[in-house]
């Protein structure tokens, strides 16, 4: 499929992002563990969150699913059922992290794996620490499907060697079945939503600093009825439209603003972007807020450390930023992008020079050089998701017209980027 972008007089409107893909997840996963009954609305009903949910279904989780709301009749701990067959994650990394620590947590063997692409991907860093805590998991070079056999684990000491929100949680899953604490050492800062939620259900978790502690306990986990915020690593393809339009004003509605998630609303204001934070509130335990966006004439910034795994996944939005920011923006130690859905590094990099960008492509990130004239082409997303909507949104800005191929992935985060698209032509 193909979708043609034009670069309107202005771009003016409010949108409410679709719900966190993150949390959506988890909303469904850790539920499960509990005893009882939770209902979630705004649940991302995106092609990764259904693969989650349909693997649950077959582990013997009831789950009925009413448009964005659905309700989860948690199994217990060690309550899950051996699936009949293999599970399949579909695309979604986030599916198979986080299921590799539910099934390490049951005392039975099962597989999971992926279509082309997840099955392509590095799984190692999330085999190491469950082998090591008990499980065992055959797996072809570290790489999916994986057999899992789980149950009996032991609490480990271990310390993450690059910060990775799905590699802890699927260790503090596994975590919950084991015999005795397990203490996580982060390098880094990364997404919470895992924490936030067992804390919220009466899980026992302790944060001091990069560290986290869990310590099992004998009483169940709680259900837990939340409202799935709007998806910040959403939200910012339209941050980034409206600050690079010339004749722009977006209003975004209930937008997550996890502390861990926010590098991206963090480095536009470094940028010099107009971003206005309204009604900062809390849904289920995570912070939220309204955002005003107007255009700005950005400024470029170097982008790298601590910083990179709180906006991982808006880094390819942000290249466009920095290709309309005055001076060089350096991104680095962001390697990790080079086994995404894509390789986000080069496949950013050579598309976005295809519509005139100015941009250098390096083992572990991106130079650009601004200020480019962007001028439309005809452009693929390569089945990555956030890089088809990335060119989107260089697309509004560009001379002329852009072409974007395999427009359809956008199907995996934001099922309605262009029904939304379109109601902010002006």
């Amino acid at each position: 499929m193909e979708q043609q972008i034009r670069s309107p007089q202005s771009i003016q409107g409010e949108i409410a992002p679709p719900a966190d893909k993150s949390v959506s997840h988890r909303s469904l996963i850790i539920n499960s563990f509990a005893e009882g009954t939770a209902r979630v609305s705004n649940f991302l009903t995106s092609a990764d969150c259904l693969a989650t949910l349909s693997c649950l279904k077959s582990l013997g989780v009831s789950i009925e699913r009413n448009g964005s709301e659905v309700i989860i009749a948690g199994r217990g701990m060690k309550g899950f059922q051996r699936p009949e067959k293999s599970l399949d994650a579909q695309n979604s990394g986030t599916t198979m992290r986080l299921m590799a620590g539910l099934l390490a947590s049951q005392p039975f063997t099962c597989t999971i794996t992926g279509d082309e692409s997840l099955r392509s991907r590095p799984m190692a860093r999330v085999i190491q620490p469950l082998n090591l805590m008990g499980a065992k998991i055959e797996s072809r070079e570290n790489k999916a499907p994986l057999t899992i056999t789980g149950g009996n684990l032991h609490g480990i000491q271990y310390k993450l060697p690059i910060a990775s929100a799905q590699v802890k949680s699927a260790i503090l899953l596994a975590a919950l079945t084991a015999n005795g604490q397990t203490v996580i050492e982060q390098p880094a800062p990364s997404r919470d939503h895992t924490e936030r939620m067992l804390q919220a259900m009466g899980a026992t978790v302790h944060i001091d600093g990069l560290n986290i502690t869990l310590i099992p306990e004998s009483s169940p986990l709680k259900p837990l009825d939340m409202k799935i915020p709007g998806d910040i690593s959403s939200a910012a393809f339209w941050m980034v439209a409206g600050v690079l339009h010339p004749h722009s004003r977006i209003r975004l509605t209930n937008v997550g603003m996890n502390p861990t998630r926010k590098g991206i609303l963090e480095v536009l204001q470094s940028m010099n972007a107009s971003i206005i934070i309204e009604s900062q509130r809390l849904e289920g335990n995570e912070p939220v807020a309204d955002l005003l966006i107007e255009s700005s004439k950005l400024q470029a910034i170097d982008i790298g450390g601590e910083m990179i795994p709180r906006l991982i996944d808006e880094i390819p939005i942000i290249a466009v930023a920095a290709s309309q920011a005055e001076g060089t923006t350096v991104i680095r130690d962001a390697a990790e992008l080079r086994v995404k859905e894509s390789d986000r590094i080069h496949n950013t990099a050579t598309e976005l020079r295809r519509m005139g960008a100015n941009i250098d492509e390096r083992e572990d990130g991106l130079i650009i050089h601004g200020i480019s004239k962007l001028v439309g082409n005809r452009c693929d997303s390569h089945g990555d998701h956030r890089l088809a909507m990335t060119l989107a949104v260089a697309g509004l800005i560009a001379e002329g017209e852009t072409i974007i191929g395999n427009s359809e992935a956008v199907e995996v985060s934001y099922p309605e980027f262009w029904n939304d698209l379109k109601q902010l032509y002006g």
